[in-house]
């Protein structure tokens, strides 16, 4: 049985905060502002795993009034969705991501990014798709106040 789940997450930018996407810790004068640690490229992935099994989202989950969340490293939140997911029966087939944000360019960590991802829900690296693409300077994307992501997940449930 295959299951498809979508996945999306936004956060604001501020130069008070490191920018973590992926699980990679990219050098760049601003990051992403969150209770955990904002990292809106493995929030999407929880959040598509989830939806592909019916188990909500990563705010019922990991809720951002829980203490224990604060700051806490996005790969963390990642692993225990994969538990989640093998507890039920699910194993992941592939993952597409797309992140939106004007800079940094993500080209030079998109490998490292997908070795990370990979090795935690254990599966090939060539089942992990990440890419991005700027909004052009429109809206707070574009004019580098925020940065987003979409991702795609396909499940398989053992029988």
């Amino acid at each position: 049985m295959y299951r498809i789940g979508i996945g999306y997450d936004i956060h604001r930018m501020s130069a008070k905060r490191k920018l973590f996407l992926g699980g990679v810790l990219i050098p760049y004068p601003k990051g992403l502002i969150g209770h955990s640690d904002a990292d809106c490229l493995l929030h999407a992935i929880c959040d598509a795993i989830l939806g592909a099994m019916g188990k909500g989202d990563i705010g019922h989950h990991f809720p951002n009034t829980d203490p224990k969340y604060k700051n806490i490293s996005s790969l963390e939140l990642l692993k225990q969705v994969h538990r989640i997911a093998k507890k039920g029966g699910f194993g992941i087939v592939n993952v597409d991501v797309m992140v939106l944000l004007e800079a940094p360019k993500i080209g030079p960590y998109k490998e490292k990014i997908e070795k990370k991802i990979a090795g935690i829900l254990k599966i090939n690296k060539n089942r992990i798709s990440v890419k991005a693409t700027t909004h052009e300077g429109i809206g707070a994307i574009g004019e580098q106040k925020a940065a987003a992501a979409y991702a795609v997940v396909l499940v398989r449930r053992s029988p």
